[in-house]
């Protein structure tokens, strides 16, 4: 993999991770419309930790007060919104990882096309913004009861199937249970941190156990780059939804999978 491969992949992946846009999505399409040759599990690892560091980067008052309290009610048996906040972060996980085990292979098989991308864009943009017009926005992440954390968690899982998008998914369930657009993202952005580690945990044992030798340059670039854009997509999304909800984010899914859907016809 050459740099500038690696930098526009790491590019992709911190502009999309956390967008409703699906970054599986993007990643899939250079290999498969331009030729690139598969990024590989150190080039995955890589770009996943730098996302990882830049959500926990910009989160970082709202983590650390979450683990202090979760370690709190663990040990000190100590109740507060945070910790309560904390374990519905764990019970949102649990279903991807559930998910995840039984679907990973099927998913990477049958569902890693360019078709599936194009119709899970245009169809779960559309059910954002149907969702996205009729929110009610009255309650914030601190309001997640056990059931709530459940379904966002289910919506996160049904996200491995490429085009869905994780943030996506998870943005378009939790409007729907009356989240405010703002809340609804920073709960996307929590629940991500659990997930995106043990997505490189797993990364990393399988690189551990493979024979194929690292390329170190292409690794650092993509942990440099896919945690600055990241960072700076974090910030400025969260402004947007805040002034011009989910509409941008709609419009290009949907201008996505229209294209995706013209360029696979005269192909």
């Amino acid at each position: 993999m050459s740099i500038f491969e690696a930098s526009m992949l790491a590019l992709i992946q911190g502009l999309t991770e956390f967008l409703p846009v699906s970054s599986s999505a993007h990643l899939i399409l250079p290999s498969i419309i331009l030729g690139w040759q598969d990024q590989g599990i150190a080039f995955d690892v890589a770009v996943h930790m730098g996302t990882l560091f830049a959500v926990v980067s910009y989160l970082r008052k709202e983590v650390t007060q979450l683990l202090g309290a979760f370690f709190r009610s663990i040990f000190k048996d100590e109740r507060s919104a945070d910790a309560t906040l904390a374990w519905m972060i764990v019970l949102a996980t649990i279903p991807t990882c559930i998910f995840g085990l039984f679907m990973k292979d099927i998913i990477e098989v049958y569902l890693r096309s360019v078709w599936v991308i194009t119709v899970t864009c245009v169809i779960f943009g559309l059910l954002l913004w149907w969702v996205d017009s009729n929110a009610k926005c009255n309650i914030d992440e601190y309001k997640t009861t056990p059931k709530s954390a459940l379904l966002i968690g289910l919506w996160q899982a049904l996200a491995m199937i490429p085009g869905t998008s994780r943030s996506g998914a998870t943005i378009t369930m939790a409007l729907y249970l009356g989240y405010t657009r703002e809340a609804a993202a920073r709960f996307s952005f929590l629940i991500s941190i659990p997930l995106i580690t043990i997505a490189g945990c797993y990364l990393g044992l399988g690189l551990a156990n493979s024979d194929v030798p690292v390329m170190w340059e292409p690794i650092f670039v993509g942990v440099l780059v896919s945690f600055v854009c990241a960072y700076i997509c974090i910030h400025w999304f969260l402004q947007i939804v805040m002034t011009m909800g989910m509409k941008p984010f709609i419009i290009y899914r949907i201008l996505l999978g229209v294209s995706l859907a013209v360029f696979l016809m005269i192909r």
